[in-house]
């Protein structure tokens, strides 16, 4: 008898209780972001929010190659967008994509009666109002 296994959805929930494909997605960053480097990058980004590959090498003290590979990573996997202006590509985070994986993230771990993630000795709040003076 020949009997066929199924593949799972492709939104299942994995064990860890995100969907397997924005699993597979926030491994991808954070395996990105363990690199010094990279973080970096998108620190300056973040803080910045934009910034052409002389002023990121400048900044990380690196050559334009090595700035360039991490650029490159961080691009394919959607965590920053380029423009080109000129003679310069201009880099600066795509918060829409990043913004919605790292919330997805939140979402899987807040308290169900509220917003907050606990971790053993503190709180983390995300408020979504900002409220009037």
């Amino acid at each position: 008898m020949i009997s066929s296994i199924a593949e799972p959805a492709r939104d299942q929930v994995a064990s860890t209780g995100l969907s397997n494909e924005l699993e597979k997605e926030l491994v991808q960053v954070f395996k990105l972001l363990s690199d010094e480097t990279r973080l970096r990058v998108l620190l300056y980004l973040v803080r910045e929010g934009e910034l052409h590959v002389t002023a990121l090498c400048e900044r990380l003290r690196q050559s334009q190659p090595a700035v360039s590979h991490h650029l490159a990573l961080l691009r394919v996997a959607g965590v920053i967008e380029a423009r080109r202006d000129g003679k310069h590509n201009f880099y600066s985070v795509k918060k829409e994509h990043f913004h919605t994986i790292m919330g997805q993230l939140f979402m899987s771990m807040t308290d169900e009666t509220t917003d907050d993630i606990r971790f053993s000795d503190f709180v983390l709040r995300h408020e979504t109002e900002v409220a009037a003076e």
